[in-house]
C-alpha cells in the first residue's frame, strides 16, 4: 500500500489527502488497514487483510491521520494497583471493594466517556480480551513514533488517534446489532453506508471485501473517524482529563454527521 508515485514527486504528495483506518488484532494475519484519497470529489478507497506494522508505519508520514481501533494504554488506577500489588503492599486504599472499585480499576477516563455518550461500556484493556491486541498496539505505536521521530501522543494530538468504530457508527446513526458476527448484515450495513457516504467510491472488490470480513469493514470506518477526528468533527478531550490521556489514550469519537465528512 503506497501513498504516492515518485513519478508526482512532491508537488503530488502535497496535494494528496490521505486518511488511514487500522482495525488492530493481536495478530498480523487478523489486522486490516484500509486508505482513503479525499483529494478528490470522489474518494478513492483500498483495503488489505494481513498487513504488518511496518507497512502500517510506513504509512504515517504521509496520512493526514491514521485511526487505529485499539486501546492506546492502560487505566491510570489499573496501573497503580499492579504496581501496588507486585510490591506488596495493600492494593487500596478504599474500603470500597464492590464493582464501583472494580470499574474504576478496569476501564479509562476515555472509556467513561464512551458510556456517557453512548450508553455502553467498551471492552476493557485491563480485564477483557482487548489486553492481547493493545500488547501488539504499544509496539505498533513505537514503530509508528519511530517514523515519524516523535513519540505518538496517546490524545490524538498527532497523526495516530484511537479510534472505535462499532461506537463511530452508532453515533452516526446506524444500526451495528449483529454486523461483526453476520456478514449478511454487514452486507446491509455496507449499503446503508455507501447511500449516506455517496462520494466513497466503494468498488466490488471493495465491497466484498467488506462483507466477508468484520475486520476490513471496521478498518474502513476507522479511517472515516480518523477523517472526523481530522476536521474537527470529534469530541475533544476535557481539559481536566488530558493528562490522563497522554497516558492512556483517548478515543476520538464523531461530534457531526457522516455526511459532513464529504471532500
Amino acid at each position: 500500500m503506497r501513498a504516492g508515485s515518485s513519478a508526482c514527486g512532491d508537488r503530488c504528495l502535497q496535494s494528496t489527502v490521505l486518511i488511514a483506518g487500522v482495525d488492530l488484532a493481536a495478530e498480523t494475519r487478523g489486522t486490516a488497514c484500509a486508505l482513503l484519497d479525499f483529494s478528490a470529489p470522489t474518494v478513492k478507497i483500498e483495503v488489505r487483510l494481513g498487513v504488518p506494522d511496518a507497512d502500517i508505519a510506513a504509512l504515517a508520514p504521509s496520512v493526514q491521520n491514521l485511526g487505529i481501533d485499539c486501546a492506546f494504554g492502560w487505566p491510570d488506577d489499573f496501573l497503580a494497583f499492579l504496581t501496588r500489588h507486585a510490591a506488596g503492599h495493600p492494593v487500596a486504599a478504599s474500603e470500597d471493594q464492590g464493582m464501583a472499585w472494580r470499574r474504576r480499576l478496569a476501564y479509562r477516563a476515555t472509556d467513561r466517556a464512551v458510556r456517557e455518550l453512548t450508553g455502553r461500556w467498551p471492552l476493557s484493556v485491563a480485564t477483557d480480551r482487548l489486553g492481547l491486541t493493545a500488547l501488539h498496539c504499544a509496539v505498533l505505536l513505537d514503530h509508528v513514533g519511530q517514523t515519524l521521530g516523535s513519540p505518538v501522543d496517546r490524545a490524538g494530538g498527532g497523526v495516530a488517534v484511537e479510534v472505535y468504530p462499532a461506537a463511530t457508527l452508532r453515533l452516526w446513526g446506524f444500526d451495528t446489532k449483529g454486523y461483526k458476527t453476520d456478514a449478511t448484515v454487514r452486507g446491509m450495513l455496507l449499503e446503508t453506508l455507501a447511500a449516506r457516504a455517496p462520494w466513497v467510491a466503494f468498488d466490488a472488490g471493495t465491497r466484498e471485501l467488506m462483507v466477508h470480513s468484520d475486520d476490513a469493514f471496521d478498518a474502513v470506518v476507522a479511517a472515516l473517524a480518523a477523517r472526523a477526528h481530522a476536521l474537527g468533527l470529534t469530541h475533544p478531550v476535557p481539559p481536566e482529563c488530558a493528562a490522563q490521556a497522554f497516558r492512556e489514550g483517548w478515543i476520538a469519537l464523531p461530534a457531526g454527521r457522516l455526511e459532513d465528512l464529504a471532500p
